[in-house]
């Protein structure tokens, strides 16, 4: 099973992947659907597949504008972990990172979900006794965290410096040991892999232009495609939720604001783990390819733009 594996794949890299078997159909879309979900990212292929899975409910169509994965999915910190203040945002959080722990051999699919350990440094005494409350609460919730000494830091994430002459001292650190990063792209590959083979119909570049209702009650979208009939539809748009519910005459208390970060060539493998600073407001890790992943701040007004703007890269 292994050599034929071995010999397929070269196969198939060699004849410039001409007969490679796609991941998931490409249907037409039906006439109508049981439920149409709106939005083909992580949480929009999720919907479907456990509709699917944990329901039966299969006559699925999930229609995505662009292509599957290309809006928030694809544009994201890529960090998992669930040390988070409150009660219920720990129990929401650590009930997804417990999904992520098992989630490549759920789909049979790598996700490439790697707890490396997520570490919030604290520079001054308000950031140490907020991380302390932080690890108090969670292992009062039942989430792991921990405290940890300058040295303690040092020794999880070498990179970090540790002089005393620094704008933003390290003096200590939370550490999540679960917590990590996960590749976003086969996130939303491997439960689309799966949604299709349960016959869920992934319909991409298909725009809803609108919703059309009866009454107090929606019937179904139409889209660049035609007119689809629904008998319930899920709107998972991430921030483009206010603007297609608006479609249904439903306005919601949503706001869309870029959230930009720097993101390098591939380099050698330097930096171990996840590092955030919520003094600095900025974070880094090193994603599986290579890449340093840097975040900073949003920006300062609403917009739906998908690219960086001119003062952020200057900054």
């Amino acid at each position: 099973m292994q050599r034929y594996s071995i010999i397929s794949l070269a196969r198939n890299a060699l004849s410039g992947h001409e007969r490679w078997q796609p991941a998931w159909r490409s249907p037409e879309p039906k006439p109508a659907y049981d439920v149409v979900i709106v939005g083909a990212g992580g949480h929009g292929l999720a919907t479907a597949y456990y509709l699917a899975k944990v329901h039966g409910i299969t006559n699925v169509a999930v229609l995505e504008k662009g292509w599957l994965g290309g809006g928030n999915t694809g544009r994201n910190t890529t960090i998992c972990r669930s040390n988070y203040l409150y009660d219920e945002s720990a129990a929401l959080y650590d009930h997804a990172l417990r999904l992520w722990e098992t989630l490549s051999l759920e789909l049979n699919y790598n996700v490439m979900f790697s707890p490396r350990g997520v570490m919030m440094l604290a520079h001054n005494v308000h950031d140490i006794q907020s991380a302390q409350r932080h690890v108090h609460a969670n292992r009062l919730n039942g989430v792991d965290n921990e405290w940890l000494t300058p040295e303690q830091a040092k020794a999880f994430c070498p990179p970090l410096s540790l002089r005393p002459e620094m704008r933003f001292p390290v003096l200590g650190a939370a550490l999540q040991r679960r917590g990590g990063t996960a590749r976003h792209d086969a996130v939303a590959w491997g439960y689309a892999r799966g949604a299709d083979a349960m016959g869920v119909d992934i319909i991409q570049r298909c725009e809803v232009t609108g919703i059309r209702r009866e009454g107090d009650r929606v019937v179904g979208v139409e889209t660049s495609r035609g007119y689809i009939g629904a008998g319930k539809i899920a709107v998972v748009a991430a921030g483009h939720t206010s603007t297609v519910m608006a479609m249904a005459g439903l306005r919601m208390p949503l706001e869309s604001v870029p959230l930009q970060a720097l993101v390098s060539e591939p380099v050698k493998p330097c930096f171990p783990c996840v590092v955030m600073s919520n003094t600095i407001h900025a974070y880094i890790s090193q994603s599986d390819k290579g890449e340093l992943v840097i975040g900073a701040g949003i920006d300062a007004y609403n917009s739906y733009a998908q690219r960086g703007s001119f003062h952020v890269i200057e900054g």
